[in-house]
C-alpha cells in the first residue's frame, strides 16, 4: 500500500532529478529523467561514479551521455533484474512440484506394501470359503492399482525429468543475464553485487580483500585505427589472460567499455599486486594480430590499479580509490600497476583526457 509519505518522497526525488538536468543541460526526454531520477535515489552506484566523472570532464551532460548511461546502466540492468526475479520464482515452484513428485512416488509404494500386508494378514481367517472371496477381489484390485501406479510412477519419472531439463535452462538463463556476451566473464550487474557481497563477508569474517581496476591503454585507437572488431578482439584477450592468470577463488568482470574489474577475496594487498602484474605482464607478452589479414597490431598494454579493504568501506568508495590508482598507473606512464600504497609516490590524480 502506497502511503503519503511514499508520495511525497517521489515527488522530492522527482523535483530533485528536474533539477539536475536543468543544471547540467540535459534534455528533457524521458530517458533523461530516468538516469537523472535514478541518480537521486542512488540504486545504481556505479551509474553515479559515472555520472561523476562525466560532469567533472565536460560540465555537462548531453544526449550522447545519456544514451549511453541508460543503456548501460538502467535498461540493462532493469531487464536483467526482471529475467532473474521472473527465474528465480519458477525455480522455487518448480522445486516444490519436485516434492509433490517424491511424495507421491513415496505414497503409492507405500499403498502397495498396505494392500500385500493386508492380503497376508487376512489369510489366517476361520471361514476360508470367505476369506478366500475376499483375497481374491483384494488381489485383483491390488493388481489394477500395481499396474496403474506404475503407469504413474512412469509418467511422474518421466515429468521430472522434464522439469530438470527446465531448471537447467532457467539457471543457464540466469546465468546468462550475469555474464558479459562478448568476454565471457562477468558483467556489470555481477561485478557490482559479488563486490558488495565480498566487502560484506570481509568484514564479518574480518579478513583481507583486493580489488583489481584494469584499463587497456589507448584502446580508442585500436578502434578507430583498425575497426571495432579488432577492438572487441583486444576485449577478448585481455578477459582470456585475466582467466589464464588468476587461479585464486576470485570474480573476473567486464564493466566498463575497456574497464575491467577483479575481486580477490582473503587477499592481502601484496598478493593482489602480484596477481595484478601477472596478467599484466602476460597481456604485454602476447602480439596481437589480425584475423582477417594476419596483419600484426603490436603489442597491448594495460594499466591497472589495487586498492586494500579498509574499515568503513563502501563499494563506491572502494571502486573509486582502485580507480584513481588505476589513473595514476595512466599519469605515470602507462603499463604498470599502482597500488593505493604507492598512490602518494605518484602524486596520482585523477585526469579527464588520459585514454
Amino acid at each position: 500500500m502506497t502511503t503519503d509519505a511514499d508520495v511525497e518522497r517521489t515527488f522530492s526525488v522527482g523535483e530533485r532529478a528536474l533539477e539536475l538536468m536543468r543544471t547540467y543541460g540535459s534534455t528533457a526526454s524521458p530517458r533523461s529523467y530516468e538516469v537523472w531520477y535514478t541518480y537521486v535515489t542512488g540504486e545504481r552506484p556505479l551509474m553515479n561514479d559515472a555520472l561523476k566523472r562525466i560532469v567533472a570532464d565536460q560540465g555537462s551532460v548531453g544526449e550522447a551521455d545519456i544514451e549511453k548511461l541508460h543503456q548501460t546502466f538502467v535498461s540493462s540492468q532493469r531487464f536483467a533484474a526482471e529475467a532473474e526475479k521472473t527465474s528465480a520464482s519458477v525455480i522455487v515452484e518448480i522445486d516444490q512440484v519436485m516434492e509433490m513428485i517424491d511424495l507421491a512416488l513415496g505414497s503409492t509404494e507405500r499403498y502397495g506394501e498396505s494392500l500385500a500386508a493386508m492380503s497376508t494378514e487376512m489369510s489366517g481367517a476361520i471361514d476360508r470359503k470367505r476369506v478366500r472371496e475376499i483375497l481374491e477381489s483384494l488381489v485383483v484390485a491390488t493388481k489394477d492399482v500395481s499396474a496403474t501406479n506404475r503407469t504413474l510412477e512412469a509418467r511422474l519419472k518421466e515429468t521430472r525429468g522434464e522439469i530438470s531439463t527446465l531448471r537447467e535452462t532457467l539457471e543457464a538463463v540466469r546465468i546468462e543475464t550475469l555474464t558479459d556476451p562478448l568476454t565471457g566473464i562477468a558483467n556489470r550487474k555481477h561485478f557490482e553485487e559479488m563486490l558488495a557481497k565480498t566487502i560484506d563477508q570481509s568484514v564479518v569474517e574480518q579478513s583481507p580483500l583486493a580489488l583489481v581496476v584494469i584499463d587497456i591503454d589507448h584502446f580508442k585507437r585500436f578502434n578507430d585505427t583498425y575497426g571495432h572488431l579488432t577492438g572487441d578482439q583486444v576485449l577478448r584477450l585481455v578477459a582470456q589472460t585475466m582467466r589464464e592468470q588468476v587461479k585464486t577463488k576470485a570474480t573476473l568482470a567486464r564493466f566498463g567499455g575497456e574497464e575491467f574489474g577483479i575481486i580477490l577475496p582473503h587477499t592481502t594487498l601484496e598478493g593482489a599486486r602480484a596477481a595484478a602484474e601477472a596478467v599484466r605482464v602476460a597481456v604485454m607478452g602476447r602480439e596481437l594480430v589480425k584475423r582477417s589479414t594476419g596483419e600484426s597490431l603490436g603489442k597491448v598494454t594495460i594499466s591497472l590499479g589495487v586498492a586494500g579493504l579498509q574499515r568503513g568501506e563502501t563499494l563506491v568508495s572502494m571502486l573509486e580509490r582502485a580507480d584513481q590508482c588505476m589513473f595514476a598507473a595512466k599519469r605515470a606512464g602507462r603499463n604498470r600497476t599502482v597500488t593505493d600504497a604507492e598512490y602518494d609516490h605518484y602524486e596520482g590524480r585523477m585526469l579527464p583526457d588520459v585514454a
